[in-house]
């Protein structure tokens, strides 16, 4: 389970971003499941939440149905709610989709990006750089996180952001499980850093193009897990 200090530095975030309790508790909760801190068939206790949490039932259950539509967790009637297990076998189908939204999402970002949002651009492909270099997970996901958010906010197209967030949060399911046994972090970093640089260039091309070779990996480090799982 997440600590307490961990709740609260999340809280404090969050607030000093203006986010209401319903989305803090879905941020709180995502974080939780996506770093399996409530692992794949664990069961979610309402009443156990809102002790730690500290939030109401309102804003828990709008959380909880927002992560179900995302299909993060199931509520089953009369069951309580269960953490969903990650489908390997649909991990190509959900790749699929995923190469012709971030196109678009980098493309438009390339294109539409500012010299201020150029500028940390640059700053997110050293972050890259450094996670490849000293092979760093955690600058890596802390890096990624910042870059996916600028992006779709760079992108200003509320219908590919509606549609990726499910599509992210089962990707960063999927990294946390496998990708220490199976990924090559340095190769993944370095291919988002070549986005990176694409855009802070408002070079469209480029980007959908260095796009197109991380989903390329992506998909070749899936299918290696996959292989090794028995699920191809």
């Amino acid at each position: 389970m997440i600590t307490e200090e961990q709740i609260k530095a999340l809280q404090s975030e969050m607030e000093g971003n203006g986010e209401n309790q319903a989305q803090m508790a879905y941020r709180i909760l995502e974080e939780m499941i996506v770093t399996l801190k409530l692992p794949p068939g664990s069961k979610i206790s309402e009443k156990a939440l809102n002790r730690s949490l500290g939030f109401g039932r309102t804003p828990l259950r709008e959380a909880l149905q927002r992560l179900a539509i995302e299909g993060n967790v199931k509520i089953l009637p009369r069951s309580g709610v269960i953490v969903s297990e990650i489908d390997l076998a649909d991990q190509i189908n959900m790749i699929e989709v995923r190469r012709e939204l971030e196109k678009i999402i980098a493309g438009r970002a390339a294109r539409l990006a500012m010299e201020d949002q150029r500028k940390v651009f640059l700053k997110l492909a050293e972050g890259f750089d450094r996670a490849a270099s000293e092979n760093d997970g955690n600058i890596f996901i802390e890096t990624d996180r910042d870059f996916n958010s600028l992006c779709i906010e760079t992108a200003q197209n509320k219908y590919v952001s509606y549609a990726i967030g499910p599509i992210e949060a089962q990707t960063r399911r999927f990294w946390y499980l496998h990708f220490k046994r199976f990924g090559d972090l340095a190769r993944v970093s370095q291919l988002h850093a070549a986005i990176a640089r694409a855009i802070a260039a408002n070079d469209e091309q480029g980007a959908r193009d260095a796009s197109d070779r991380l989903i390329d990996y992506v998909e070749e480090y899936t299918r290696k897990t996959l292989q090794f799982m028995g699920g191809l």
